[in-house]
């Protein structure tokens, strides 16, 4: 796991420029739904895991980005739902092995629905990746270990890519906004490289002093609520810690009773602020840092580097680099995937192999 966590830039890099030429992102990959790209009135992801927590966050980058309406299932409730409440959806589909069993099942029952559906998987001869109307590869390379690392962030760069895509396609960008988003994405892999020794050693520095914990609450707002879930998620598979993910505005509904010394809160606060709304998210987060704090709960925090404000709330701090808002999430998730494994290691698991878990769950 370890490995494959130091494998992200190169994974991240690879799939970015296997999917864009100059100015153009997916050349050809996407001519099979060309039409149903034209007059598509709604995408629905299906995805389970990891795969559904990229969903999550691909879910605010194409809406943000490109205005069309997206919304995110359960690949094991898919085909239990009732038909398409709209007229042609497209259907996209999301695994890194391709022959998740829920996951293919959901996209033979959109197929016969009459939607065009759209994979991403990291397998190009996967049966998920073989039947779609057209395939999104990640190249992130053979992912051995159980938990989802390079698998996911890749996930993360495909959806963004196609986030842009339909953007350009819908009129909402220009070829010239287009590049620029391009060349920020570009800076990701260098950027991972250079923060990721660091973040190995706060990692392990910050698990031994809570690795003990029962139980943790992740927080995020907007697309950084779906790294959120995924940090909870990698911690729990792999620690057996009882952890869950919230957004951070639902904490007082509720899950605010369990906060107290003995729970840790790993709480997202990463800014961009050349981003109106961006900002707003963090001042309402930063503000509910300072009531977390008079409560005496243990703060973990990912801040945007160079913020004093997080850092001086924070019992402990991962500093993440700046990035635009929907390229953030690509970073943060990696010092949280570093934090459960250090976790898991302390509690003296088998990281890369968690009991009762799998690396394809190909039985529905």
């Amino acid at each position: 796991m370890q490995k494959e966590i130091y494998e992200q830039p190169a994974a991240i890099l690879e799939t970015i420029q296997r999917h864009v030429q100059g100015d153009l992102i997916f050349p050809a990959e996407l001519h099979p739904v060309e039409n149903a790209l034209l007059g598509f009135k709604k995408i629905i992801i299906a995805a389970s895991g990891s795969s559904r927590h990229a969903g999550l966050a691909g879910e605010i980058m194409i809406e943000d980005l490109s205005g069309a309406a997206v919304d995110v299932e359960y690949a094991s409730e898919y085909c239990y739902r009732s038909t398409h409440s709209t007229g042609d959806p497209i259907v996209l589909v999301i695994t890194q092995s391709g022959e998740t069993a829920d996951t293919v099942a959901a996209q033979r029952e959109a197929q016969a629905r009459g939607a065009k559906t759209i994979a991403i998987a990291n397998v190009a001869d996967s049966t998920i990746a073989r039947e779609a109307s057209a395939g999104l590869l990640t190249f992130a390379a053979p992912e051995v270990a159980v938990p989802a690392t390079k698998s996911f962030t890749t996930q993360l760069v495909v959806l963004y890519l196609l986030a842009l895509f339909l953007a350009r396609k819908r009129g909402r960008m220009t070829s010239e906004v287009i590049r620029s988003h391009l060349q920020r994405l570009l800076q990701v892999p260098g950027m991972l490289e250079q923060a990721l020794p660091q973040w190995d050693q706060q990692a392990a520095a910050f698990a031994g002093r809570c690795h003990e914990a029962k139980t943790f609450l992740y927080l995020g707002r907007s697309v950084h609520y779906a790294i959120a879930r995924e940090g909870a998620l990698k911690l729990k598979e792999i620690s057996y810690t009882h952890a869950e993910g919230y957004p951070v505005g639902e904490l007082r509904h509720g899950p605010n009773a369990l906060v107290d010394e003995r729970v840790p809160l790993v709480v997202l606060a990463t800014c961009d602020r050349s981003d109106p709304d961006s900002l707003l998210r963090y001042h309402k987060t930063v503000s509910l840092l300072r009531d977390l704090k008079s409560q005496g709960a243990k703060l973990l925090v990912l801040a945007s580097e160079g913020d004093l404000e997080a850092e001086l709330l924070a019992d402990h701090v991962f500093f993440v680099p700046a990035a635009s808002e929907l390229v953030l999430p690509v970073l943060e998730v990696v010092p949280l995937q570093l934090f459960a494994y250090h976790v898991a290691v302390l509690n003296g698991c088998d990281v890369d192999h968690p009991r009762n878990l799998v690396k394809s769950v190909v039985r529905e």
